[in-house]
C-alpha cells in the first residue's frame, strides 16, 4: 500500500503550456497559399504546422540541435526467461552506445543529431561518464516485488527532469528519449496494460524475439506485476515504483520536463512511450508537445499511441529501441519544417491559384 508520504505530490510539475495556437493558425494559413493543392503533402503539412506551434513562430526554422538521451537500466524479471538475450547485454550495449557503434549512433549522425547515454540502473559498474546518475543495480523483480523504493522513484524522476533542463539549457530544441535494457519491454507492457485496463495476452509481444514457452512465461510475468500494479493506476509515482524501474522514472520525468520547457519531442517505441504514458499523468497536457516516431511491432506500442492519441510518422516493423525509430523519423520532421519555410507561395512563383469558377472535376 502507499503511505500518506508516498504521494504524487512528492513530484510537482508546473503546468504545461499548450503550443502557440496563433502560431498554428498561421501555418496552417500559409501551408494553404503554398504552391501545391491543399492537403496534397499529407501529413507533412500537419507535422510543419505542429512545429511552427511548437516554436512559436512562422516559418519554423530547421532543428538546429537535435538531442538524443538513451536510458539504460536491468530489470529483476529478466532473469526468469522473459528476454531471447541474457542481462549481461545491457552492460555491453551500453559502452556500445558510449563508444558511437550502435545503431542508433549512426541513425542520429546520418541525421545531425548528438547521443548522450545514462546508466540509470545497470546491473554491474560502468564508465565514469555515464554512471554519474545512477539510482541503483537492477530493479526489483516486479512480478513479486517493487521495482524501486519511493525514494529511488523520486529521485530517478528527477533525474531525468535535471537531463532535460540541461539539453535545453546547452542549446537543444528538439529531444529524444531512447532506452536501453534487456527485458524491459515487460514492465513497459505492466505499465501499458495496466493504465489501458488491457489483459496481458492482449498486449503481450515478442520483444527481442522470444519463443512460445519464453512468451507464456514473459505473461505470467506481466499478468502478476498488473495485480500488484493496478492499486496505483492512479498514482503515477507509485506505479513507476510498483511496476517500473529507474529508467523508466527517469524517462517519464524527462519527457514531462521537455513539455515543460516547451521543447519538441519525438518518441520512441513502446519501451520510451510507456514512460511517455505515465508522464502525462504527471504533467497533464505534456503529450501535446509530442510526435510519435514510429509504431513498434510490439502490440503494447499501439494501444499506448492510442491511448495518447499520437499517429506514427513512419510504420518499418522496427523494434530496436535505443531511440532508433524516433530519429529514424527525424529527417521526415526536419523535411515538414523545411516546405512550410522554404516553399514558394502563389504570389512569389508567379502561379495562378485555383479557378473557382471551374467546375469540380468528377473522379
Amino acid at each position: 500500500m502507499t503511505t500518506g508520504s508516498e504521494s504524487p505530490t512528492d513530484v510537482v510539475f508546473p503546468r504545461v503550456v499548450a503550443p502557440d495556437l496563433e502560431a498554428r493558425v498561421q501555418a496552417e494559413e500559409r501551408q494553404r497559399d503554398l504552391t501545391k493543392p491543399a492537403g496534397s503533402l499529407g501529413r507533412l503539412e500537419d507535422l510543419g504546422c505542429w512545429v511552427a506551434a511548437c516554436q512559436g513562430e512562422v516559418p519554423p526554422h530547421p532543428f538546429r540541435r537535435p538531442r538524443v538521451v538513451v536510458f539504460a537500466g536491468d530489470h529483476g524479471v529478466a532473469r526468469h526467461g522473459v528476454s531471447a538475450y541474457p542481462p549481461e547485454v545491457t552492460a555491453q550495449m551500453v559502452a556500445n552506445l558510449a563508444s558511437g557503434g550502435a545503431a542508433v549512433n549512426v541513425l542520429a549522425n546520418a541525421a545531425g543529431a548528438g547521443v548522450r547515454v545514462v546508466d540509470m540502473a545497470v546491473d554491474c559498474d560502468t564508465s565514469p561518464e555515464v554512471s554519474q546518475y545512477k539510482i541503483r543495480r537492477s530493479s526489483g523483480r516486479i512480478d513479486r516485488e517493487d521495482a524501486l523504493t519511493h525514494e529511488e522513484t523520486v529521485r530517478a524522476i528527477e533525474v531525468g527532469r535535471g537531463l532535460a533542463d540541461r539539453e535545453v539549457d546547452e542549446g537543444a530544441d528538439l529531444l529524444v528519449a531512447g532506452d536501453m535494457g534487456i527485458g524491459n519491454t515487460t514492465p513497459a507492457t505492466v505499465l501499458i496494460a495496466t493504465l489501458t485496463a488491457t489483459e496481458p495476452v492482449a498486449a503481450v509481444g515478442r520483444g527481442t524475439g522470444i519463443d512460445d514457452k519464453g512468451w507464456m512465461r514473459k505473461v505470467t510475468a506481466i499478468r502478476d506485476a498488473m495485480r500488484r500494479a493496478r492499486p496505483h493506476v492512479k498514482d503515477p509515482v507509485a506505479l513507476l515504483r510498483t511496476a517500473g524501474g529507474a529508467d523508466f522514472a527517469a524517462m517519464a520525468g524527462f519527457l514531462a520536463q521537455a513539455a515543460v520547457r516547451r521543447t519538441p519531442v519525438i518518441l520512441d517505441g513502446v519501451v520510451v512511450t510507456a514512460a511517455a504514458m505515465v508522464a502525462e499523468e504527471m504533467a497533464p497536457g505534456a503529450a501535446r508537445w509530442w510526435v510519435a516516431g514510429h509504431r513498434s511491432v510490439e502490440p503494447a506500442h499501439s494501444l499506448a499511441l492510442r491511448h495518447l492519441r499520437l499517429d506514427p510518422i513512419v510504420e518499418l516493423d522496427m523494434r530496436l529501441g535505443e531511440g532508433s525509430g524516433a530519429v529514424t523519423a527525424l529527417p521526415i520532421l526536419q523535411g515538414a519544417v523545411a516546405i512550410l519555410a522554404q516553399m514558394a507561395t502563389f504570389s512569389e512563383a508567379g502561379v495562378s491559384t485555383r479557378d473557382e469558377s471551374a467546375p469540380t472535376p468528377i473522379d
